[in-house]
C-alpha cells in the first residue's frame, strides 16, 4: 500500500509542479526566462510528470490569458459563477482547450502572442494514444503493487490529473475564501496555507498581481514553488523577471 500512496503522491505533486512552473508561471505569464536547452528540458519533463493529461503549453496560456483579460463575466472560459455545477464548467473548459490545440479557436489578436511551443511533443502528448499509454502504464504500476482493491479507486484521478487540479483551482479560487485586493471579479485566496495546490489557490493575489512569481502577498501566505524557482535563479537556470 505504501509503494501505491507513494505513487500518488509523487504523480499529484510532481504534475502540478510543471502545470504551474511551466505551462502557467512560464509559459502564460513569463514569469522568467530560461535558454532554449532548459525550455527542452521542462518541456519533456512536464509531459513525463503530467502523462495521461498532458497540457499543450499554447493552448493552456491562451486560455489562462483569456481568464485574466475576461474574469468572471460571460467572456471568461472557466468562471464557477456561470456553471451550475464543477462538471460543467469543465466540460466548456475542455472544449475551449481543445479549440485552442487544435487551432480552430479564434483569440483576440492580444492573445496570439509568443508561447513555447515543441509541435513534436504537442502532438505526442496530445493523442489519444499517449493517453491512452500512460493509461495503461498507471494500470499495470497499480496491478503490480496493489495490495487491497480499494487502491484502484485512485486510478481515475491518474488518468484525469491535470483537469482534477484545473476544477479545484478554477471552482474553488474563485467561489470560497477571503480577499486581500479588491480586483473587480470574484477571485479569493481559498486558503492561507495552500500547501496541496502548490500556491495556485491565492488566486485573489494572483489576479492583483499576474506577473508576480510569487503568489504569497501576506506574511502567512506560503507559495511553496517560489522558493523553487529563487533556487533556480540563484543556479542560473532560470531568470526571474522583476515584479511587485
Amino acid at each position: 500500500m505504501l509503494i501505491i500512496l507513494s505513487f500518488f503522491v509523487a504523480h499529484w505533486f510532481l504534475s502540478l509542479f510543471f502545470q504551474t512552473f511551466f505551462q502557467h508561471r512560464y509559459a502564460s505569464h513569463r514569469m522568467f526566462t530560461t535558454s532554449k536547452t532548459w525550455e527542452r528540458i521542462f518541456y519533456i519533463l512536464a509531459y513525463v510528470c503530467e502523462g495521461a493529461s498532458f497540457l499543450n503549453p499554447r493552448a493552456y496560456a491562451i486560455m489562462h490569458r483569456e481568464h485574466h483579460a475576461f474574469s468572471d463575466t460571460e467572456k471568461d472560459p472557466h468562471s464557477p459563477h456561470f456553471f451550475t455545477d464543477v462538471f460543467q464548467m469543465m466540460v466548456a473548459t475542455v472544449k475551449t482547450f481543445r479549440d485552442h490545440v487544435k487551432n480552430v479557436s479564434n483569440p483576440e489578436l492580444r492573445f496570439k502572442g509568443n508561447y513555447p511551443e515543441w509541435p513534436l511533443v504537442d502532438r505526442i502528448g496530445s493523442s489519444i494514444l499517449s493517453r491512452l499509454l500512460f493509461g495503461a502504464a498507471y494500470t499495470c504500476f497499480y496491478i503490480a503493487f496493489a495490495t487491497h482493491w480499494w487502491l484502484f479507486l485512485l486510478l481515475p484521478i491518474h488518468f484525469l490529473m491535470g483537469p482534477i487540479h484545473g476544477a479545484i483551482v478554477n471552482w474553488c479560487g474563485h467561489k470560497y475564501g477571503y480577499t486581500n485586493y479588491d480586483n473587480n471579479d470574484k477571485s479569493k485566496n481559498t486558503t492561507p496555507f495552500d500547501f496541496l495546490m502548490l500556491g495556485e489557490l491565492f488566486q485573489n493575489n494572483h489576479h492583483k498581481h499576474p506577473n508576480s512569481a510569487n503568489f504569497g502577498k501576506r506574511w502567512f501566505e506560503i507559495d511553496p514553488v517560489y522558493p523553487v524557482m529563487k533556487l533556480m535563479h540563484m543556479l542560473k537556470i532560470i531568470k526571474l523577471r522583476k515584479s511587485v
